[in-house]
């Protein structure tokens, strides 16, 4: 079985950084891409940014500058620091990967729970 888990979420003030952290864990075989998606009050899920098993990234237009995603394959772990948060920034930040599982050899995407990101003063 694999599992996602996040952590870092919280509230922070406009202006402020956060660092959210997921590791994959369980009956892997390989990683390939992973990332970060977020989905505000009332909107659709959306990309934030993805990073490759060979490390490169893509980035929404609107983080561009700010956030940075960064990955410990070794570990199976992917980091995004938030930089200058806006409180349009504020929703659930969900981990995303696609996982090869040794039970399975098949890619299959799996979800993290969403940690909380509240941007306000």
């Amino acid at each position: 079985q694999v599992q996602l888990v996040e952590s870092g979420g919280g509230l922070v003030q406009p202006g402020g950084s956060l660092r959210l952290s997921c590791a994959a864990s369980g009956t892997i075989y390989s990683v390939n891409d992973m990332g970060w998606y977020r989905q505000a009050p009332g909107k659709q899920r959306e990309l934030v940014a993805v990073i490759t098993s060979g490390a490169s990234t893509n980035y929404a237009d609107f983080v561009k500058g700010r956030f940075t995603i960064s990955r410990d394959s070794a570990r199976n772990t992917v980091t995004l620091q938030m930089n200058s948060l806006e409180p349009e920034g504020t929703a659930l930040y969900y981990c995303k990967a696609k996982i090869i599982p040794s039970t399975s050899w098949h890619p299959v995407d799996y979800w993290g729970q969403g940690p909380v990101v509240t941007v306000s003063s």
